[in-house]
């Protein structure tokens, strides 16, 4: 069923019927941006495991599946290929649209806007997706777009993220486990976040940026560099502070894989080489401990150099 507000549709001249973008329904016009024909109609039949709870208000329609003792509340909309893995709670006022599938045990609180179009200019309804893992959090207001063509179709999360109120994450973007996003952290299209990774509170990162994992991202930074494995970055824009020592204890790392990171760092960051001047000391430094290694492949990936 369709639950659709007649006298507010008839004022956008779409025809009457569930279907309301059907070929006969004006295009828009829209200066200095492309329009692409939305479709209210979505084929299928929801399955909805026996398990679930879901509010009488919540709409849900499209090829739906919801898993097993999955809590939608009031208001939800769920439309098109969307999958709800077990165990996940859906406050009100959240709306999903697909393709887009979500793992087991995620929390999404009030107002969430979750798989939808993308903002890039290009975008023109392609049928790209969206993949969320198991047992994130995402807080009030959080937007998560879908990929796009132009780059590699999909948008990824993995597991165990807390996504604090607001913050966004564009298309093609690729974000690993265990990430903290503060409130209003916003990262742009097709950037790339490793493991562990903390963005503080309205911090930002370009597109086609790259957080290395065990990185700490501080609050307000503006990142228009990559910031690789370990190493702290801060200001606008942003810049090396050092290495993530206390998330590295929080960790796990012994105290000879966080003395050969922070003797990485000085290589990189202290005797004034160049990238490729710095590879062969960091590949020996590598073959002694292993933690560096990952640093190593990051600095020799230099996608938009990394900062400075």
């Amino acid at each position: 069923m369709c639950l659709v507000d007649r006298a507010w549709a008839k004022q956008f001249s779409f025809p009457e019927g569930d279907n309301m973008a059907n070929e006969s329904a004006p295009k828009a016009e829209l200066t200095g941006c492309k329009a692409f024909p939305l479709s209210f109609d979505f084929p299928g039949e929801p399955q909805i495991a026996s398990s679930a709870t879901i509010a009488s208000s919540a709409i849900i329609r499209g090829n739906v599946k919801i898993g097993e003792n999955v809590v939608i509340r009031d208001h939800v909309i769920i439309e098109g290929e969307v999958t709800i893995g077990d165990g996940c709670v859906i406050e009100p006022f959240c709306v999903f649209h697909g393709p887009s599938e979500i793992g087991a045990n995620n929390h999404f609180y009030q107002f969430c806007s979750i798989g939808e179009h993308c903002q890039d200019l290009k975008y023109l309804g392609e049928n790209t997706k969206l993949f969320i893992g198991d047992d994130n959090t995402f807080r009030e207001h959080c937007t998560v777009h879908r990929g796009t063509t132009q780059g590699i179709n999909e948008t990824r999360i993995g597991s165990h993220n807390l996504f604090m109120v607001n913050a966004h994450v564009a298309h093609d973007c690729v974000i690993g486990d265990h990430c903290i996003f503060a409130n209003n952290a916003t990262l742009a299209g097709h950037v790339t976040i490793g493991d562990y990774v903390i963005f503080g509170g309205l911090s930002a990162i370009h597109q086609f940026g790259r957080v290395g994992s065990h990185a700490f991202v501080a609050g307000m930074a503006a990142l228009n560099m990559d910031v690789p494995p370990y190493v702290m970055a801060a200001g606008h824009y942003a810049k090396p502070f050092g290495i993530n020592k206390v998330g590295l204890a929080r960790r796990g790392f012994t105290d000879s894989a966080v003395s050969a990171i922070k003797k990485a760092y000085m290589i990189i960051y202290h005797k004034h080489l160049t990238i490729e001047e710095a590879i062969p000391q960091l590949e020996e430094l590598a073959q002694k401990e292993s933690a560096v290694q990952p640093l190593l492949d990051f600095i020799k990936e230099n996608g938009r150099g990394i900062v400075r």
